[in-house]
Order: structure tokens, then sequence, then C-alpha cells
């Protein structure tokens, strides 16, 4: 579902298009300015297992599905990074980060992360990290030259999902709420309060966010306060890790 951000006032969200129902459990969505298109990954089997069903799908910004398996050989993909460079599209997967090469659309490598339990989110630092969460395992990793250390673990987090790394700050979303990681490793909680599993987090501009719940809720952050732009709850509708273009201020909500 694609669903636009509109600041003249104060932000509402407004349906544009929703996609057909032919994608195989959409879970995380990423947005390709140069290509024109968006990415999905796609769990279809057990949402942890590492089972070989999961695909990535490939979906025009009209909506329409291009290929709803588009790279496939995946297990349980989740979070989605683009390189800076938009060659490599990468997936948070069991077991580690699945490399795909986008010209190609080809699995090029695996970087594996066997510590890893629960991997959820990815985020880049466009300078050569990747961080991934670890939910159950309540860590989040750096991952660099292909090699992951534990960058956050238990000590600060309860579950960890969605990353983000905005002006070269590090944000993650744990315990319901929206926190800034502290050059020691410490949380500082931004806002609270947000319940049912946050997800996706995206930067909209200045102190602004956006936070999607995966219970059905996407919120908009503003400094130190939160505003319910999209009650999911209320329409049965599950809201999963969202993507973002800044430009036309359009999200992208996977409904699994």
């Amino acid at each position: 579902t694609a669903v636009m951000a509109d600041h003249h006032e104060k932000p509402r969200l407004t349906k544009v298009w929703e996609s057909e129902a032919t994608l195989k459990v959409p879970e995380g969505v990423r947005y390709d300015a140069a290509n024109k298109v968006l990415y999905v990954s796609n769990i279809d089997g057990q949402p942890w297992a590492d089972d070989k069903k999961g695909s990535i799908g490939k979906v025009g910004l009209d909506g329409k599905v291009i290929d709803a398996e588009w790279v496939s050989g995946l297990s349980c993909p989740k979070g989605l990074v683009l390189s800076q460079d938009g060659k490599w599209l990468y997936a948070a997967d069991a077991g580690g980060i699945v490399v795909i090469d986008v010209k190609a659309g080809k699995i090029d490598r695996k970087i594996a992360i066997p510590e890893g339990q629960q991997l959820n989110d990815l985020a880049s630092d466009g300078k050569g990290t990747l961080y991934v969460s670890d939910s159950k395992g309540r860590k989040v990793f750096a991952v660099k030259d292909d090699k992951a250390s534990v960058h956050l673990d238990e000590k600060v987090l309860k579950g960890p999902n969605g990353l983000l790394v905005n002006d070269g700050k590090l944000y993650v979303l744990d315990n319901d709420a929206l926190n800034l990681v502290n050059a020691d490793k410490s949380l500082t909680v931004i806002v609270a309060g947000m319940p049912g599993g946050v997800d996706g987090l995206e930067h909209v501009k200045g102190d602004d966010f956006l936070v999607s719940v995966w219970g059905g809720a996407v919120w908009y952050v503003s400094g130190n306060s939160k505003e319910l732009l999209f009650d999911g709850k209320a329409v049965d509708t599950k809201t999963a890790d969202i993507g973002w273009d800044k430009a036309s201020k359009t999200v992208y909500v996977p409904t699994f």
C-alpha cells in the first residue's frame, strides 16, 4: 500500500493504491529511486525458519506487481537495504545477510551471522557498515567487510527491530519506543508508548520520523511527540517494515 504524507498542515496519510494480493507474505519494502521500483521481502513459509521458501518481489511505483518472486532461494527475509551505488540489495534472513546483485537479479553471496537467532531489520551508515537487529537474541550486530560483531546487546535491548542511521546517528526501535543510540552505546528514549511490535523506521525531515507497528499502526514522531497516522487494528491490517520515498513523501506499507 502506498500512502502520502502531506505537510501543508499536520501530517496525514492518504491511500494512493493497494497492490494485488499476489505477494508472498510481504514483510519489508525498499524504494529504489534509480530504477523506480520497489523491492519487497516475501517470507512465504514460516516466519523464522531456514526453509528456502522466501523471496524478493519487485513492484512498480503504480502498485503493479512486476514479479512476485523476482529473486528466490531466500528463507524468511525481512529488512532490506540498498547499497549507496544501488548495485547491491541486502536482506536480513535466517543465519545472516543475503547479498543480491540488483542488475543480475541473483543472489551473489550470504554474509553469515551464526549467532543471530531472529535477524530482523537492516540499516546502513553509508560508509561500509551495516547494522542488523536480532529480535530474539536481543542484539544489534555491526557488519563491516562481511564480518559481524555485536554492537548492542541485552544490557540495553529488550527485543530490537527497526533500525535507521540518520545524520550519522543510529536509531533503534525497541520496547515500544524509538530510541537514539548514544556514543557510549546507552539508549535515549525519544518517544515511547507505541505498543504492538515496533517494526519499520524512516526519517522524514529534521526530528520527524515515521514508525510502523506490526500489530497495525503508523505513527508520526516529531521531536518528543507522536501522532497516530494510521490505525491498522481498526481495519484488521498489519503494517510491517515500511519503505519511504522522501521526494514524493510516499510511504510504502507491507501488510503481511
